[in-house]
């Protein structure tokens, strides 16, 4: 959403149905349009959820299809073609979320109720009512996108793209070196800060049109309860998490420390972004051969073992999509190897962040990602593939439940299964020697290469979307765009930029999920969920280990239970499909707490006596 860097967070932005929560487009003479008068009875209200479904049905191939051209082929005659659909798009789901407000009032039945409720929370980015609005919305969206998607850098005496930089900046450890390409790759997202600020304000327009206070306000609508209750759950949910971060920013610090000496790391501030093996800090796992517990050997490399065993970009996708079927679920079909995007053309600009598509909605799925043999590619195919999986399980409800329970549940699917990714599972798939499989002495080391990348993402997923709440509501102005930016990665990540920086950059749309505005409290949600989710498998399979070393590689009643929950889709509300697999109706860190425990009480050995905090 999204392979540990960019990639990693994967999917997280999927082209998930209708498209339409990325607000996108119409098909060209679309009739049949949902009726938005008369009086505003139960019955009128079943009328019009049936014909809006109809219609966006209609739209949403369409629609799929122009995007997906778009982001394998991006040029001049391609962003024409989305700036149009989206457009169009985005004025018919302003139409009908408009008139689906006039049924807020009036008694209907639960499932109509919750139809009613969907569309109006169908689109991410709002347009106004005024004629040519969801134009000019478009055209900046989609200018936004294009600038991120085709940024190069000058490196080294040659042209380096994103996907290229995230695996330097994984391995260089030249603090020079690595202030140069975080610096170089945030200069390309400068020019888009005047875009989004008018983008904030039509948004919001179309938000308060809608009778929402602002866009921020609408996203955390989406959740089956109010706003305000939202924001107290992820704050509830973080203070259960936040002291296994603070123990592994105190520990990380000071391993930093031993490498990089008191100038660049003190050991009373923050850390610098580009230190931290990621261009955004979200994922530090990289870092593992400079903070590997005291004593702990390395136990294997899954790069290596991928590369001596002549992996392929098509290969991980075929050993990815076993995993799924080893739970009894279905092959994907033919056409997903005929029309997915699985390595970087040389002869094209294309949006390499890895999406899962399903473009109509029942079988056509795709995934799109620039795959590289490594680790963290293999990873994120994994994640990929339960979107699809998930878009499959759910084709037969109405159009409006195809999706997830919410959208952190679309990006946990995925994300549980690559929990799975154990010593066990590689011996399974044939990657790994029996006589290989780490003996207990390692856990450390193994829980803390996952710590790195899961914990230290936590307080990452925070920060993005904090920032664009305050954008919306108006907390933060455009002349604090970059100082509130860092002042909230400071608080929640303890993280400060390499160098200077004022209001002439725009640092926040150097991430992906920003500059195309994918709503990222889902990653956050996701990484919460994917444990319970994981934990409950586990318990299912009778697994008496410990809880980081289960796979469930194989085990079809843990995969008939989990199937039936993807298959609910977002016909009931969101607990209602977490009990159905978990058996508890709460999103809850305590999964995450007792997988992570003794590392938990590893680092609090290890960081006794330091200064710990920023």
């Amino acid at each position: 959403m999204l392979a540990k860097p960019l990639l990693r967070m994967a999917a997280s932005w999927i082209a998930i149905a209708a498209f339409a929560a990325c607000a996108t487009t119409t098909t060209p003479g679309a009739t049949g349009s949902a009726p938005s008068d008369g009086p505003a009875t139960a019955e009128a209200a079943q009328q019009y959820v049936e014909a809006a479904e109809a219609e966006l049905l209609r739209r949403s191939e369409y629609e799929g299809r122009v995007a997906w051209v778009y982001n394998t082929n991006i040029n001049y005659d391609t962003e024409w073609l989305l700036q149009r659909t989206d457009a169009e798009g985005t004025e018919a789901r302003v139409r009908l979320a408009s008139g689906a407000a006039r049924f807020a009032d009036t008694e209907m039945p639960a499932d109509t109720r919750r139809k009613i409720d969907l569309l109006r929370l169908a689109l991410t980015l709002p347009a106004p009512q005024r004629e040519g609005a969801a134009s000019q919305l478009s055209e900046i969206t989609t200018r936004l996108a294009s600038t991120y998607s085709t940024g190069r850098i000058d490196y080294q005496g040659r042209q380096v793209t994103l996907d290229e930089l995230e695996t330097l900046m994984g391995t260089e450890r030249n603090p020079a070196r690595l202030e140069e390409m975080w610096t170089e790759w945030h200069a390309v997202a400068a020019p888009m800060r005047q875009d989004y600020a008018r983008m904030v304000e039509i948004a919001n327009e179309g938000a308060r049109d809608l009778g929402f206070e602002d866009v921020g306000q609408m996203w955390l609508s989406n959740y089956d309860m109010p706003a305000a209750d939202m924001e107290r759950e992820v704050e509830r949910l973080w203070g259960q998490l936040q002291p296994f971060y603070e123990q592994l920013h105190c520990y990380t610090r000071a391993r930093l420390n031993q490498t990089y000496g008191d100038t660049v790391v003190p050991l009373d501030q923050p850390i610098r972004a580009d230190l931290l093996g990621n261009m955004w800090a979200q994922d530090w796992s990289t870092l593992m051969p400079l903070v590997r517990p005291q004593g702990g050997r390395a136990t294997y490399d899954t790069t290596q073992l991928l590369t001596r065993a002549r992996y392929t970009p098509v290969s991980m996708t075929e050993t990815a999509e076993r995993f799924y079927t080893s739970l009894g679920m279905a092959e994907l079909p033919d056409t997903f190897w005929e029309r997915s995007l699985l390595t970087r053309p040389r002869d094209r600009d294309v949006v390499c962040h890895a999406s899962a598509w399903d473009i109509d909605n029942v079988e056509d799925l795709r995934v799109k990602q620039c795959i590289q043999i490594n680790a963290e590619h293999f990873q994120t195919i994994h994640h990929e593939l339960g979107h699809n999986f998930y878009q499959r399980a759910y084709n037969q409800q109405p159009f409006l439940y195809r999706n997830g329970a919410n959208d952190g549940f679309h990006e946990a699917i995925g994300d549980f299964i690559a929990l799975n990714i154990t010593p066990q599972y590689l011996v399974d798939i044939n990657l790994l020697r029996e006589n290989q499989i780490p003996p207990a002495s390692a856990d450390n080391s193994l829980l803390m290469e996952r710590a790195l990348e899961k914990i230290s993402f936590l307080p990452f997923a925070l920060t993005v979307d904090q920032w664009r709440w305050q954008v919306f509501d108006g907390r933060i102005t455009p002349d604090r765009y970059n100082a509130a930016w860092w002042e909230l990665r400071e608080r929640y990540q303890g993280i400060r930029p390499p160098n200077a920086r004022d209001e002439t950059m725009f640092d926040p749309g150097a991430k992906y999920h920003i500059a195309n505005n994918v709503p990222y409290l889902r990653y956050f949600l996701s990484f919460v969920l994917q444990f319970q989710f994981y934990e409950a498998a586990c318990q299912q399979a009778g697994w008496e280990g410990p809880l980081h070393r289960c796979t469930v590689y194989g085990n079809r009643e843990v995969g008939e239970r989990f199937n039936r929950m993807m298959e609910m889709g977002a016909s009931r509300p969101w607990p209602d499909a977490l009990e159905a697999f978990t058996g508890t109706r709460q999103m809850d860190g305590g999964a995450m707490s007792r997988y992570f425990a003794p590392l938990m009480t590893y680092m609090q050995e290890q960081n006794r006596g330091r200064t710990c905090g920023w």
